[in-house]
């Protein structure tokens, strides 16, 4: 029986497309992929351009802040260390006007040290108020790192003690008359002898004698607050051998 024309064989039927087939359709493939592209670039290509340039602007930016900022700190510190070459040279008056420009436009570090720096040439050149007034002011920066605002509020009280009220300068130094605050010692002994300006004798002994027995303060600080102690009728002596040897 002949075979019609028509109908294929299976194995013919199944036949993948033809080489010149897939050409065609790899053609139609990359011709949408590239008018996709297109499509996609004009509706976004605004956007794209304007998000590249922030970005170079930005990475500019921060180079150039990081840059100006590292000179500026080096100029600073630069300026600190010619103003402590002065002070060595017992060049008071010099050291504080090298230092002037920070205490204006200084960063939060720099500008605490240059007023330091002022508040000591000052006191050695016998301007005690000036020096109150650059401390105090030290006190007040709330952007000065707070040690050394604690530092500059003894150096503060100390550099007038005499002028002042034993009851401010317990309210002053009170606070940081306690053990275990790093200026326990300074405060401490300022504090006592504020006390005992007062009159309070026994508050007075018992703070000399916490400090007499305070192993992380230096020697000389502990003898002197166990004399004082002693005197005020306080014990501060914990260990008498240890203190013998």
């Amino acid at each position: 029986m002949a075979r019609n024309p028509i109908e294929l064989p299976k194995d013919e039927q199944l036949t993948g497309p033809s080489r010149e087939d897939e050409i065609l359709m790899r053609e139609i493939d990359e011709a949408v992929r590239q008018d996709d592209a297109a499509q996609f670039f004009k509706k976004y290509g605004a956007a794209l351009g304007g998000a590249l340039a922030v970005l170079l602007v930005t990475m500019f930016g921060y180079w150039y802040w990081d840059s100006t900022r590292e000179a500026e700190l080096e100029r600073q510190s630069e300026a600190i260390i010619s103003a402590l070459d002065s002070v060595d040279a017992n060049d008071f008056a010099g050291a504080s006007e090298k230092v002037a420009g920070l205490v204006e436009d200084g960063s939060p570090g720099a500008r605490t040290v240059a007023r330091f720096l002022q508040a000591g040439a000052a006191l050695e050149q016998g301007e005690t108020a000036r020096a109150v007034e650059l401390y105090a002011a030290v006190v007040a920066d709330t952007d000065a790192p707070q040690p050394l605002r604690d530092l500059a509020l003894i150096r503060e009280v100390s550099a007038n003690f005499d002028d002042r009220e034993p009851a401010d300068i317990i309210a002053k130094l009170e606070p940081l008359a306690v053990p275990g605050n790093e200026f326990f010692g300074s405060a401490g002994e300022l504090v006592a002898i504020a006390h005992l300006e007062a009159g309070n004798r026994d508050r007075a002994g018992a703070l000399f004698a916490e400090i007499a027995k305070d192993e992380d303060m230096p020697e000389t600080l502990r003898s002197r607050a166990r004399q004082m102690a002693g005197l005020l009728g306080v014990d501060a002596i914990e260990d008498v051998e240890q203190l013998l040897e």
